[in-house]
């Protein structure tokens, strides 16, 4: 009886030195445990951008600011605009309106980005500008995910910086950014996984 009992115990020993031995790879992981914390602050530009938008007087900080996002429909209209230096409203006469001693017009203004503030270097109307096509925001999600998930995605997305809109679509969240060099679509890559989110940077490189 004690060769039994001692052979029971030995056998014990083994399984515990096994179970809290090194992991084999085959322990289920979190999928969601190595992705990066959203960003805080909108990423700058190494180069020349462009961007379509509205310069608005005292849009920002009291001084005429860049207008990407939203504008109020409203006469004169109202918006919160990118902070922006250089700009001035002579060089651009006839382009632009007046309401009530408010200036304001359409332009693809291109300047250099530093993360916070637009420095100007040319622009024209934006009657004029013709962009290059950009391709249609497409899923490529490998699951499908529910209209309830989508829209909660939406919300969280809100919370990015610079974030403009956000728009939930075909098995698909699109968000328009003030500017992203590629590291906010990734973040959105490895949160939500590939395909389920488009980011879009309203300022490109130029």
């Amino acid at each position: 009886m004690r060769v039994l009992v001692a052979a029971a115990s030995m056998l014990l020993v083994a399984l515990s030195a096994t179970a809290c031995g090194t992991d084999s790879g085959d322990t289920a992981q979190d999928p969601g445990s190595s992705a990066p914390p959203m960003p805080t602050a909108i990423p700058p530009a190494d180069g020349p951008v462009v961007g379509l938008g509205l310069v608005l007087d005292a849009s920002s900080g009291g001084e005429p600011g860049f207008c990407l996002g939203p504008v109020a429909e409203s006469y004169p209209p109202q918006c919160t605009g990118l902070p922006m230096t250089g700009w001035s409203w002579a060089e651009h006469r006839g382009d632009f309106d007046n309401a009530g001693g408010v200036k304001f017009g359409s332009f693809a203004i291109t300047g250099t980005f530093d993360g916070e503030t637009l420095t100007y270097r040319s622009a024209v109307s934006g009657a004029l500008y013709d962009p290059m096509p950009t391709p249609e925001p497409t899923s490529g999600a490998g699951d499908q995910h529910s209209e309830a998930e989508l829209e909660a995605i939406a919300q969280d997305l809100r919370e990015l910086p610079g974030a403009l809109s956000t728009m939930p679509g075909d098995n698909l969240v699109v968000v328009d950014v003030v500017h992203d060099d590629g590291s906010i679509q990734d973040w959105a890559d490895h949160t939500y996984g590939e395909g389920l989110v488009f980011v879009h940077s309203a300022l490109q490189p130029a």
